[in-house]
């Protein structure tokens, strides 16, 4: 079973994809947004080429655990994302998965310009394996 991750901010949508028996994440690429529609269609289409059964969107919570005006904006988009796509869609709380990610990068003495592309990406890959560690210590691989 295939598992799709996305981080979705304004300006990007972070893709990682699962392996098929769910143990880990790899990324896919980074969608630069356009507008929700023509971002679900390509996201639909990387759901049809890998047979995606489930998805999972970070949802940016405050530190607090309340939800600010990104995490509504996730929201919206996985509103979006139910009505096409059909298949179960649920979020995971991904405080400083971006932020981990740039670390990542800095510790990896990257430059900014290299890193720009990369950092959503790899928070979607974060995002994701976050989830299939959760998966795999409840037994449920």
């Amino acid at each position: 079973m295939r598992i799709l991750g996305l981080d979705v901010g304004i300006k990007r949508i972070g893709i990682a994809i699962s392996d098929e028996l769910g143990w880990t994440a790899q990324g896919i690429k980074t969608l630069h947004r356009h507008n929700g529609e023509r971002d679900v269609r390509e996201i639909r289409d990387i759901v049809r080429e890998y047979e995606v059964e489930k998805i999972v969107v970070g949802l940016p919570r405050n530190m607090n655990g309340s939800l600010g005006p990104q995490a509504e904006m996730a929201l919206g988009f996985v509103q979006e994302l139910s009505e096409i796509l059909g298949v179960p869609i649920i979020t995971w709380d991904e405080r400083l998965s971006t932020v981990e990610a740039t670390r990542l990068f800095i510790k990896a003495d990257l430059s900014r310009k290299k890193r720009k592309g990369k950092v959503d990406m790899t928070a979607a890959i974060l995002i994701l394996q976050s989830y299939l560690d959760s998966l795999a210590r409840k037994g449920n691989p």
